[in-house]
């Protein structure tokens, strides 16, 4: 890990924020660094959430990964101010010239005509109706959320469409959706996944820092249950050495909810968020930082990371066995399964644009 030293950010201007730094992105050619440069007494002002438009030519993202249950994705926002330390999409930022530190969560990018975008893309004569999944990167239910809508703009395109769709959050937003969403899951159209990492209110603060408690989530859960729809609780990401041992206790209470599915995800660090992660475990939990970094090591050939396909959620080892078979156990104890239903595909008809002619048959 590198030293944090002078880059280490003050802890009131980074009040309400996951990462203790903002080093530079990995391609940039100059670190840069706030000071105090002594021409005034006023303090350097906290770092305040900017939003920046983007205009992308397409919405949908593909990838062939096996491990994963979808094949298309997309995103409505690049960023998240939730602000979790452990966020894979971190090193996302860095293509973008910013920092996947404190950037990360502050300079956000909202894509305002997904929706119109998503509408051209499902019209085409040669898409191939697959779900859809919402949130595999940053947070579509993320606070911006409530004042730029694009979430429940697509949602709407989906459902005139009848496309399946899968929604990955932690943002209590998502009860507003209810209605598309119970509508769309009483064809079989819709699923949602819910991560709740502890269920320790004060370690949920720390690590992320503007998600909604691990309680509110929970009422997520039965909001969406009881409404109809399908739900998986995520206990992700599981960290050895400081949340581990909640595996259990969150599937439990997820279940207790109206989670019918259940998963777990072992903590991943690529590229940047291994110092960042570490720079947060030596500010908040300088007693067992080198614990948790050994544990995840070990699951991880000696490394912070690997990526390689089938391990890079579950890792390897012996203590990656014995997670994995709690796990297993504890969902055959619980009752809930490892997936959700397949969703309907068949559904799939775009309806009339305006000048379309009515068919005749």
């Amino acid at each position: 890990m590198d030293d944090m030293g002078s880059d280490k950010i003050d802890a009131d201007i980074r009040r309400g924020r996951g990462a203790v730094t903002n080093r530079a992105g990995r391609f940039e050619e100059f670190q840069r660094e706030r000071v105090d440069d002594g021409w005034t007494e006023e303090p350097l002002p906290p770092f305040r959430t900017e939003v920046s438009i983007e205009q992308p030519r397409s919405v949908i993202t593909k990838n062939s990964s096996p491990d994963l249950a979808f094949d298309r994705s997309l995103n409505p926002y690049r960023g998240c101010e939730h602000g979790c330390i452990y966020c894979y999409a971190r090193p996302t930022h860095a293509w973008l010239g910013y920092s996947a530190g404190l950037d990360f969560e502050t300079r956000l990018i909202a894509r305002p005509d997904a929706a119109v975008l998503l509408e051209k893309e499902l019209r085409r004569k040669s898409y191939q109706v697959a779900p859809l999944a919402l949130g595999t990167n940053t947070d579509p239910y993320q606070p911006i959320e409530g004042q730029y809508q694009i979430t429940r703009q697509v949602l709407e395109v989906l459902e005139r469409f009848q496309h399946p769709v899968l929604i990955i959050t932690k943002g209590a937003l998502i009860e507003r959706d209810v209605d598309i969403l119970s509508r769309m899951a009483a064809k079989g159209l819709a699923q949602v996944g819910i991560s709740v990492t502890s269920l320790q209110a004060d370690l949920s603060r720390r690590m992320e820092p503007r998600v909604p408690s691990p309680a509110r989530r929970l009422r997520m859960i039965r909001t969406l249950s009881d409404a109809g729809v399908p739900v998986r609780v995520m206990a992700s990401p599981v960290i050895p050495g400081l949340t581990d041992h909640e595996l259990e206790p969150i599937l439990e209470a997820g279940r207790d909810a109206g989670a019918i599915a259940a998963t777990y995800i072992l903590l991943r660090l690529p590229g940047e968020v291994s110092d960042l992660f570490q720079d947060w475990l030596e500010e908040h939990y300088p007693d067992r930082a080198q614990r948790v970094m050994n544990q995840m090591r070990e699951m991880r050939d000696g490394q912070d990371y690997q990526s390689g396909f089938g391990e890079r959620f579950v890792g390897r080892g012996v203590v990656a066995e014995l997670l994995k078979q709690r796990y297993q156990k504890a969902c055959r104890r619980l009752g809930v399964t490892k997936t959700l239903p397949d969703m309907r595909c068949d559904l799939f008809v775009p309806p009339l644009a305006a000048g379309d002619q009515l068919s005749l048959f």
